[in-house]
């Protein structure tokens, strides 16, 4: 295995977890951090697995038959993830993401997903519960994860010519499958769905069109991510991202484009319509366009490690308040005092110091906290 990545038992994961304040009682309710943005996002990874092996998250060099995953033991169960959720939603999250790995291949997840969608705000109103998957079971799963309570799915889809795909996947799969699981989820009525894009200058780029063309007219918006340097594993280098004012450029040589105003505060994605009405695409830009600024999103990986940073270099450990038998207002006490300390800006320094990027830091791998 490459020495860049964190073994998955290495403490160095874990940062201490957080004191217990003494009156349990404060921090309470909404939440802001350092920086005065509130938590109204968590994205929950259920495995640590995947049955692809992408080189930009899973490289298979390194993530080989060799490789050591968490052992079933060591995940969070569903009535963990669900305590946990309950009480993120009373700090004021809003909308609830899971992720893996791929998500889908957690055995029961429908049973997760049943529990979730039971959740409310403190206003009364329900969870925006959605799933992020790379398609490759979606078509048996799609109707009993919409039954269950999912409201929407975004599928990971880098290519459409198949031999592009098939070694961007590097297990020979076929991308006609994961348009069928994207088929099954519209008909069963997990929408609007969205499909992303990591585009690799030199690898996929030239689908970018092609991929716009197929999506024009579905329904389905289209997201173009720049290629970023999560974790340290994937061999990143600057001289393969293609700016997301490249796309845009390529885009308009085809289509008039108009921009939109950002449906959300702390969206990631750069919203663009075409001007003939055929549907909109998205712009995700990390690397050349930080938006750190107004980031809401707090992550909780497979074995209940938070992080407040898609790159952060530790986690806090919330399994173990869980198993100690530490009560709901313990719990929240502490995620109030991690959120209240928090001021992670990654993308934003590394904009700043681009010759730096944290050079000997070790940082999660994407395969561990989702994206």
């Amino acid at each position: 295995m490459g020495e860049t990545v964190i073994p998955l038992a290495d403490l160095r994961y874990a940062a201490p977890v957080p004191a217990i304040p003494a009156d349990l009682t404060a921090p309470n309710g909404l939440l802001a951090d350092r920086l005065g943005r509130p938590l109204r996002d968590l994205r929950i990874s259920v495995t640590d697995r995947c049955n692809f092996r992408c080189s930009y998250c899973m490289p298979k060099d390194v993530f080989d038959r060799d490789y050591v995953f968490l052992p079933q033991t060591s995940l969070l169960s569903f009535e963990e993830i669900a305590r946990l959720a309950r009480i993120f939603v009373a700090h004021g999250v809003q909308k609830i993401r899971l992720t893996g790995g791929e998500p889908l291949l957690r055995k029961g997840l429908e049973g997760l997903v049943e529990m979730l969608s039971e959740l409310r705000t403190p206003d009364g109103a329900p969870l925006d519960l959605t799933l992020t998957t790379n398609g490759s079971v979606l078509a048996r799963k799609a109707k009993a994860l919409s039954a269950a309570g999912l409201k929407r799915v975004t599928v990971s889809l880098d290519a459409l010519d198949d031999v592009v795909f098939r070694r961007m996947n590097d297990v020979d799969f076929p991308v006609a499958d994961v348009l069928d699981g994207i088929a099954a989820a519209q008909s069963a009525g997990l929408g609007p769905i969205k499909v992303n894009m990591v585009v690799k200058r030199g690898t996929n780029d030239h689908e970018i069109v092609a991929m716009a063309r197929h999506f024009r007219h579905s329904g389905i918006v289209l997201r173009f991510i720049e290629y970023m340097d999560v974790g340290g594993s994937n061999g990143w280098r600057m001289d393969e991202v293609l700016p997301s004012a490249r796309v845009l450029d390529l885009l308009r040589a085809q289509w008039p484009m108009q921009a939109l105003d950002a449906s959300m505060t702390g969206e990631t994605a750069e919203r663009w319509r075409y001007a003939d009405g055929a549907g909109e695409i998205g712009l995700i830009s990390s690397v050349t366009q930080a938006f750190c600024r107004d980031c809401n999103r707090a992550r909780l990986s497979t074995e209940g490690k938070l992080f407040m940073c898609l790159f952060a270099t530790a986690g806090h450990d919330l399994r173990t308040l869980l198993r100690q038998g530490r009560s709901d207002a313990e719990i929240s006490a502490a995620l109030g005092q991690v959120w209240a300390g928090r001021d992670d800006r990654y993308s934003e320094l590394r904009a700043a110091q681009p010759a730096d990027r944290g050079a000997g830091q070790r940082r999660v791998e994407m395969h561990y906290i989702g994206g």
